[in-house]
């Protein structure tokens, strides 16, 4: 008989859409919440998003806080956590880029009480996920919380982000290619648990933008609302998974040790994008999917190469040299590569020259 249960935690709604960042207060209301909300932003967001919605919230005769985190770091879910307590908030609202937001989830998950996402800048799944990744020293953990109650997202202010945040958003949704890869592999060889619907809603995420890269374009509503229903569906795959194995996989490996060797030299979905190239063609050689990935990362002018991430060639030897150390997590990369397989590959894929 079978037994096994899962529970599966989703957002209760999502919105997505032309001026929808007026909607937040009615969105609230729908949930029954009830109490003090305290915003979570951080420096920019707080002027373009923040600040008109803890206006929405007077206008309610509800009296908000705002807090304003300048780092991801776990001093500023500390921060969060304090303030929620002095402000006596009775749930929390996630207002800006992933930074904002995976300071509020987390700090929320701590607190036991909900929060919302309310994103300006389509450029990762973590605006929907329920997980966050914090930095720690020379490394960055990914840790399990609750999804958020409610995601906002107003395409006309998506689309006004700088548009290297949303080339990277595009480049981490694409990089679920490799990751379902590796986690195939994982489940063959390793007999890890594995979701076909997870996998599944993945494959499909990626497949959508990589099929719909010559129209995403800057400044446009129309790839804004692409990019952002992308990352919602990543997101959502990972809740069904209950990991983060839709999502990441040797390629995610690759960027957290790029963050170690070379601290915020680039974007987080800029580095997955350049290893889904690599991890890909070492999935398939030469007949496997790289080219579409690196076609469509260079479509939206999504970096391909070292050069465009900013670093030199024995940097990103290192990292794909070392990466399979950073967690007990099994992908193609298995138990490491030697430097000369790993020049190779990343010669062969124009990632170095």
């Amino acid at each position: 008989m079978f037994e096994k249960s899962t529970w599966i935690r989703l957002p209760r709604n999502v919105v997505v859409g032309h001026g929808v960042r007026s909607s937040v207060v009615e969105v609230v209301d729908e949930l029954h919440l009830q109490g003090r909300p305290l915003l979570v932003t951080s420096p920019t967001p707080r002027a373009v998003a923040a600040e008109p919605v803890a206006a929405d919230f007077e206008a309610a005769g509800i009296d908000p806080a705002i807090v304003t985190i300048e780092s991801a770091t776990f001093e500023s879910v500390e921060t969060v956590i304090e303030a929620a307590e002095a402000e006596a908030a009775s749930y929390l609202i996630g207002v800006g880029g992933g930074k904002a937001i995976d300071i509020a989830k987390m700090a929320s998950h701590h607190l036991d009480m909900g929060f919302l996402s309310v994103p300006t800048a389509a450029s990762h799944d973590g605006i929907v996920s329920n997980r966050g990744s914090v930095p720690d020293g020379d490394t960055r953990h990914s840790v399990a919380a609750e999804p958020p109650l409610a995601v906002v997202a107003d395409t006309e202010v998506l689309a006004e982000a700088p548009w290297e945040l949303t080339t990277a958003g595009c480049a981490d949704i694409i990089s679920n290619y490799t990751a379902v890869m590796d986690w195939r592999l994982a489940k063959r060889l390793k007999n890890v648990e594995f979701s076909e619907y997870g996998a599944a809603l993945s494959e499909m995420t990626a497949e959508i933008l990589v099929d719909n890269a010559d129209h995403v374009r800057p400044g446009l509503e129309e790839s804004a609302w692409v990019v952002t229903k992308a990352l919602m569906s990543s997101g959502v795959a990972m809740s069904i998974a209950g990991s983060s194995r839709p999502a990441s996989g040797a390629e995610h490996l690759f960027s957290h040790q790029l963050d170690r060797l070379a601290p915020e030299a680039a974007l987080h979905g800029h580095q997955v994008g350049v290893g889904s190239i690599m991890t890909a063609y070492l999935h398939g050689g030469e007949r496997g999917i790289w080219r579409d990935i690196r076609d469509a990362l260079d479509s939206i002018d999504a970096p391909t190469t070292a050069t465009e991430l900013g670093l030199d060639d024995e940097t990103v030897l290192e990292a794909l040299t070392t990466c399979h150390e950073i967690r007990d997590r099994y992908t193609i990369l298995g138990n490491g590569m030697d430097e000369r397989a790993a020049r190779e590959v990343a010669t062969k894929t124009g990632v170095i020259d």
